[in-house]
C-alpha cells in the first residue's frame, strides 16, 4: 500500500479556517514504543468514525460509519480515506461549517497497535487502547476505497449477548391506584403510538407494537444515534405529537401515521414534530436488562443522559401517585403508568406489575351499514 503523502488530505482542507493541523510527511514514529491508533467520533453530515493507524510517517485512515465491530460474527464497512498527519492523533474540535468534513470531532479511543500484516489485500493488527482491544482485519471489497473491517479474536466480553431482532412491548392492566404506593414508580401515560427503538452504530430502527418497522415515519428520532455514539441499546418509549397547549394529541400524530411518501413524511415532520418519550430500558452493550428490576433498568436509562428536540425521558416518581394523578386530571392528560420497584420486564405480557390509570375512556368502534338490493336483488343486500 504505497503511501501518497499528505498532498490529497491538505488539498482537501483550508488551514485558514479549520483548525486541524496541516502536518508533514513525519517519518519515523517520534520515538514510539509501538504505532499508535486513534478512534475520532465524527459528528459530521451523518455521524460515523474514523479509525487511524500509524504507518510510514502518516495516519492510514478509514471512516467507519457503523462503528468498530465488537463480534467476530458480524464485519461492518470501513471506506478508506485520505492520509491524515500525525499531529491528528490528538485532534478534538469543530470543523467549521462548508469545510471538508465539517462538524464536531472528539476522540473516541486511543493507544497502540501491534501489526501482524500491512498489504494491499489485507491489513491485520492487535489494539490495545482503553476501549478498543483484541486483534482486527481490514480488507478491501472493490476498487472504490470500500473495505471490511473485521474482529478475528473471540469478543472481549465473552458473555456478550447480541442485540435482540424483535420483542414484544410489555403491557399495562387497565386498573386503580395501588392502596399502598411506595413500592410503585409513577409516570405520564402518553397518547401516542408504542414503539421499541433499535439501536447500533450508526443504525436506528424503530418497531410498534405489531413488531412492523415505523423507522421511516419519525426520520426527527433518527438523531438518537448521535446522543448513544458507540453504544448499542434496545429502548422502550412512546411516540407522541403535541398539540398547541403542550399536550399529547393522539389525532395529530395519526397525520403522520401510515404515510410513505418521502416527501410527504418530511413535510409533516415539519407541520406535526414528533417526540420519543423513552420510558424503559432492555438491553444495553451486550447486556439483556429484560431480567433486572424496573429501578436498575430505569436508572441506567437515566444515566445515558438521552435528550434532545425530538426524543427525552420524561420524569418518573417513586411514590404518591395520587399527586400526579391529580396534576395529570388537572392537565387534561390521559392519566398515569404505575409500574411495580422490582417488576421485571415481560415482553408481550399485560402485567399487572403495571397498571395504567385513565382519566378519559376511549375505545375504537367500527361503523358499518347497509342498503337494500335492487332489481333481481331486492331480497338481497345490495351494498
Amino acid at each position: 500500500m504505497a503511501n501518497d503523502g499528505l498532498s490529497k488530505y491538505r488539498a482537501k482542507r483550508d488551514f485558514e479556517k479549520t483548525a486541524e493541523p496541516a502536518g508533514d510527511l513525519d517519518g519515523a514514529s517520534a520515538g514510539a514504543a509501538a504505532p499508535r491508533f486513534v478512534v475520532q467520533e465524527h459528528h459530521a453530515r451523518r455521524l460515523h468514525w474514523d479509525l487511524r493507524l500509524e504507518h510510514d510517517g502518516v495516519l492510514a485512515s478509514w471512516a467507519v460509519p457503523n462503528g468498530i465491530p465488537p463480534d467476530p460474527k458480524e464485519n461492518r464497512l470501513a471506506v478508506r480515506t485520505e492520509d491524515h498527519p500525525l499531529k491528528y492523533l490528538d485532534f478534538e474540535g469543530q470543523i467549521p461549517a462548508g469545510e471538508y468534513g465539517a462538524g464536531k470531532m472528539t476522540v473516541w479511543d486511543s493507544g497502540v497497535f501491534e501489526t501482524h500484516k500491512w498489504a494491499s489485500d489485507k491489513v491485520e493488527v492487535t489494539f490495545a487502547g482503553e476501549r478498543l482491544r483484541g486483534r482486527y482485519g481490514l480488507f478491501p471489497i472493490d476498487a472504490q476505497n470500500n473495505w471490511m473491517i473485521h474482529r478475528m479474536d473471540p469478543p472481549q466480553d465473552p458473555d456478550r449477548v447480541p442485540l435482540p431482532e424483535h420483542v414484544q412491548p410489555m403491557l399495562a392492566r387497565p386498573g386503580k391506584l395501588p392502596e399502598r404506593d411506595d413500592g410503585w414508580s409513577y409516570e405520564v401515560k402518553w397518547d401516542g403510538v408504542r414503539a421499541l427503538a433499535y439501536v447500533r452504530p450508526g443504525r436506528l430502527r424503530l418497531e410498534s407494537r405489531t413488531l412492523r418497522d415505523i423507522s421511516d415515519s419519525y426520520p426527527e428520532v433518527r438523531g438518537l444515534i448521535r446522543d448513544l455514539g458507540m453504544r448499542e441499546a434496545l429502548l422502550d418509549g412512546e411516540i407522541v405529537a403535541f398539540d398547541e397547549g403542550g399536550r399529547p394529541s393522539f389525532e395529530r400524530l395519526q397525520r403522520r401515521m401510515n404515510v410513505t411518501s418521502e416527501s410527504q413524511i418530511r413535510r409533516l415532520a415539519k407541520e406535526v414534530p414528533a417526540v420519543y418519550a423513552i420510558f424503559d430500558l432492555l438491553h444495553l452493550d451486550g447486556e439483556s436488562l429484560l431480567d433486572r428490576p424496573y429501578t436498575e433498568r430505569r436508572a441506567a436509562l437515566e444515566a445515558l443522559g438521552l435528550g434532545d428536540v425530538a426524543w427525552r425521558v420524561p420524569a418518573a416518581h417513586r411514590g404518591d401517585g395520587a399527586r400526579l394523578a391529580a396534576v395529570t386530571r388537572e392537565q387534561g392528560l390521559e392519566g398515569i403508568v404505575a409500574k411495580r420497584l422490582d417488576s421485571r420486564y415481560e415482553p408481550g405480557r399485560r402485567s399487572g406489575a403495571w397498571l395504567k390509570i385513565k382519566h378519559t375512556q376511549r375505545q375504537e368502534l367500527v361503523i358499518g351499514g347497509w342498503l337494500p338490493g335492487e332489481g333481481r336483488r331486492a331480497d338481497h343486500i345490495g351494498a
